[in-house]
């Protein structure tokens, strides 16, 4: 809008005034389904899988206590301020609240990238020998290889980036999602049984203590990056009433992305042989066999994995660069990175990420079970993320309070509410991530918590505390 109106203003003084152009407004189902688009995958649904029927309640929860809130609270935040989740966080807590926040938002996808690799590595194993999804060693390699190269295109600023991220939602999330919960129903069309009982007595999950709730941890991350697309809420025609119907769209269509393919993947994989890392692929393995097309294996296995290095690539141009942009302003980062390439990349920053996700990367190769690894780092990148959303939370409320004249395209219904309970959902899943689950109840619990709290600890908390702390004045760009 300021670019518009400045070049309004230019054509004044220069010479006769153009027609301003039509406002441009998107339909409220287009914003449904590229939130849909930007939200809904394929990788979570082995996890939820290993409750069988109750993933069904698993998945409803976060939804209501979390998706809801932050979809919401995010859309009055950004119809009312730009700057995104650092702007955002600053005005309405501190600056220094703010670093934390955007830092957050950058630091999960140190621990994100090996959880999604290990993902890409179990799934590609489906096309070269389907043993290697179990091997740590095949994985951590997988891993470090694909990430520098992730690296290396990025680093050119290639422009096919984003083509290549929204056709692999297509190829590999909706395709392959269509296909598996329609090879479910015709198993079980077949007169095969499922290997997960499908009755109401198994509606709930069964409850064994604080650890039977953990798994429900990673399903706040599956909902995450709604602060996101809250950016189009100035885009609606009518936005108060528009946006909860885009929001609650996207939810039903999320939801059946999430549910469905777990439901099938437990119709035919018992939850005590389920790969948390290759059962996607297991389904599909025995879908195949038992319709005798187990030629479609790789074929999938292929698909799938294109969406996830799309999904990766997009990530890498994204909160990394943010963090560029908010540091070079306020000086938060040393310069060398704050240095860009010839294309414009924070190719500095890509490069000590891949440090620290090559030295992650090696636990797939010391720590004999892979599914553990994959858990443990996928609780990392939630907690740290949900940092940041509980930062967000506070700010809505004291924008609302100190701001309550700034004009907001869309004003959030009964916000303090709504921020409380996001607030709380995600405070109570911070806190439950430090639980080992009860699929991992050989291990010790004391180990598990200090390697999940020491993680968080140093990159979520110390590392942007350093930073801020010793933070100098030549650290700011001086343009």
């Amino acid at each position: 809008m300021s670019s518009d109106a400045a070049t309004s203003a230019g054509a004044t003084r220069a010479g006769p005034v153009r027609r301003a152009a039509a406002p441009q407004f998107i339909a409220w189902t287009a914003l449904a389904f590229m939130t849909t688009s930007s939200v809904a995958s394929l990788r979570p649904a082995p996890t939820m899988a290993v409750y069988g029927l109750a993933c069904v309640f698993l998945y409803l929860v976060p939804a209501l206590v979390f998706l809801v809130p932050t979809s919401l609270v995010s859309a009055e935040l950004a119809s009312g301020w730009t700057g995104g989740v650092y702007n955002w966080v600053s005005r309405g807590i501190s600056p220094k609240a703010g670093f934390l926040a955007v830092w957050c938002q950058f630091a999960m996808t140190i621990f994100y990238y090996p959880s999604l690799l290990s993902f890409v590595a179990s799934t590609l194993a489906y096309v070269v020998a389907p043993e290697l999804a179990s091997n740590g060693v095949y994985t951590a390699i997988v891993i470090i290889a694909v990430y520098w190269l992730g690296v290396l295109v990025s680093s050119r600023g290639t422009k096919a980036l984003a083509g290549l991220a929204s056709s692999g939602l297509f190829i590999g999330t909706l395709i392959p999602g269509v296909v598996l919960v329609l090879l479910g129903g015709a198993y079980l069309m077949r007169g095969n049984a499922s290997a997960a009982p499908m009755d109401n007595a198994h509606l709930l999950p069964e409850w064994a203590g604080l650890a039977s709730l953990v798994l429900i941890v990673n399903n706040f991350l599956s909902y995450s990056g709604m602060e996101m697309n809250a950016v189009h809420v100035s885009s609606l025609r009518k936005p108060g009433r528009e946006f909860p119907r885009a929001m609650f769209l996207a939810m039903g269509l999320v939801l059946a992305i999430f549910i469905l393919p777990a439901l099938a993947i437990s119709w035919v994989v018992p939850a005590e042989s389920l790969s948390l890392t290759a059962g996607l692929m297991q389904a599909f393995q025995g879908f195949f066999a038992e319709f005798g097309v187990e030629w479609l294996t790789p074929v999938l296995a292929v698909m799938i994995v294109c969406a996830s290095l799309g999904g990766m690539l997009t990530w890498l141009a994204g909160p990394s660069k943010g963090l560029l942009l908010i540091s070079r302003q306020e000086g938060y980062l040393p310069p060398f990175l704050q240095r860009m390439n010839a294309h414009g990349v924070q190719q500095n920053i890509l490069v000590c990420q891949g440090v620290l996700t090559t030295v992650i990367a090696l636990a797939y190769g010391l720590i004999p079970d892979v599914s553990s690894v994959y858990w443990i780092f996928s609780v990392m990148t939630t907690q740290v993320y949900l940092i940041m959303y509980l930062l967000m939370f506070v700010a809505a409320v004291r924008l609302r309070r100190r701001e309550p004249d700034t004009h907001r395209g869309y004003r959030a219904p009964m916000l303090v509410p709504l921020a409380a309970i996001g607030f709380l959902a995600s405070l109570a899943a911070l806190l439950i991530g430090f639980v080992p689950p009860s699929q991992f109840g050989g291990g010790s619990p004391v180990v598990y918590t200090a390697i999940v709290g020491s993680g968080i600890l140093v990159i979520g908390l110390l590392v942007p505390f350093l930073f801020y702390r010793f933070r100098k004045p030549s650290w700011k760009e001086a343009s």
